[in-house]
């Protein structure tokens, strides 16, 4: 068996560098699978694309709205920047063209997801501090807490002589004859006739 010579590969046309930094800023699969197709057919020159999303979704195997969640998603992590663009139909008339991608430096995601932690964060100490804020006020008058777990504290403030038990109304109100009710007595169901 004879050894098959491969003819080398271009490593500018064939290939192309994925940041290392893409594994490390939170992305999901499918974010990472459409920024790495897009570095893979940009302009290396402008860092420029404009496939479809039926494109992407082919190469990918997602559907056109999947690629449309992931790609705004990126967008918002400060990845890529996308423009629309206009063609013209062969009559004259202005039609809505594929979006334009431009793959932005890495930096500007890094810096993005440092942000989006450091908010997160702040967030976080913001409701330990409510949470031991509330707890604190419960421990001083529980009788005014208002979400102390039943039997800690947390009773209902009734005013004097309304805590003896409530009986039943039927007692409270008169006794109607059946024939002055609607729809009872002697002529229930029948029609009145008209005279």
């Amino acid at each position: 068996m004879k050894f098959q010579q491969w003819p080398k590969r271009d490593p500018r046309k064939n290939y192309f560098l994925v940041p290392n930094e893409v594994f490390h800023i939170g992305l999901s699969h499918p974010e990472i699978s459409i920024y790495c197709y897009l570095l893979s057919i940009e302009n290396r020159e402008t860092y420029q694309c404009w496939p479809s999303y039926k494109t992407i979704g082919k190469a990918l195997g997602m559907c056109e709205n999947t690629v449309s969640k992931y790609v705004r998603s990126l967008e918002e992590k400060d990845l890529i920047r996308t423009e629309p663009t206009m063609i013209r139909s062969k009559d004259g008339r202005p039609l809505n063209g594929n979006l334009l991608y431009t793959i932005r430096p890495i930096q500007a995601a890094m810096e993005s997801f440092y942000e989006r932690q450091f908010r997160q964060l702040d967030e976080d100490a913001a409701r330990q501090r409510a949470a031991e804020r509330l707890a604190e006020s419960t421990r001083r008058s529980p009788q005014n807490a208002l979400c102390a777990p039943l039997g800690e504290g947390a009773g209902v403030n009734t005013p004097s002589g309304l805590e003896g038990g409530f009986g039943p109304l039927s007692g409270a109100f008169p006794e109607l004859p059946p024939e002055s009710l609607p729809g009872v007595g002697e002529n229930a169901g029948t029609k009145e006739k008209a005279g």
